[in-house]
């Protein structure tokens, strides 16, 4: 006899449930397998378990973001809404500009210039020069800044050589009243000294005698 029909409905016990859930999941990712290889088909599968642990398979010769992408322009179904589109659109024009802008500078280096007609030369000859011309009058300005910065570097070590020197010749100066007002006060003390040695019944005679006295 054969086997009977299964019905289709809920597995109510956990354990029973997430065992089906491998076996199926390991069957359907084998039949992706299968019919990618037997039949040159491009699939692309995504599953969800019940506890949001994703499992996905994608033909080896294609991605999930073309399949999405003739899925999106065959059905007419927008799989973003517009922002994203806008998003994407604004992706594809800075790339576009990148890679323009890529090409540019390989052309200011002097690379790929040989597919470039006489007008294209003569833009590119002309872009060089204002960038030369950019360059130099920088290199100038900052030349002129450094100059400036020397002339002020140099005005300053002369004004606080000039504090200094100030600075010194008063402390000299200090210094030559200090040892005059010393010399001053050691002369005083020496003559106050001798003054009170001298007796005060001291008398000065005359260098030449009384000439009435001789009469």
């Amino acid at each position: 006899m054969g086997r009977g029909k299964i019905e289709i409905k809920r597995i109510e016990n956990s354990s029973n449930r997430q065992v089906t859930y491998s076996k199926r999941r390991n069957g359907i990712i084998k039949k992706a397998k299968e019919i990618t290889v037997l039949c040159d088909a491009k699939v692309s599968l995504i599953i969800y378990s019940s506890s949001g642990k994703m499992v996905e398979y994608c033909s080896p010769s294609t991605t999930l973001t073309e399949i999405l992408d003739k899925y999106h322009g065959q059905s007419g179904k927008k799989l973003w809404d517009a922002k994203h589109e806008n998003l994407s659109n604004e992706v594809d024009r800075v790339k576009k500009d990148n890679d323009s802008m890529q090409v540019e500078l390989r052309h200011l280096k002097g690379e790929d210039i040989t597919s470039l007609n006489h007008v294209e030369l003569m833009a590119l000859e002309e872009a060089l020069e204002n960038g030369l011309t950019s360059i130099r009058d920088k290199q100038s300005k900052f030349v002129d800044m450094m100059r400036d910065n020397g002339k002020a570097l140099e005005d300053e070590n002369k004004r606080l050589t000039y504090e200094l020197q100030k600075q010194q010749e008063m402390k000299i100066d200090e210094n030559v009243r200090n040892m005059e007002n010393g010399y001053h006060q050691r002369q005083l003390g020496n003559y106050n000294n001798t003054q009170q040695q001298i007796p005060f019944a001291f008398r000065v005679q005359p260098i030449q005698p009384n000439l009435q006295e001789r009469i």
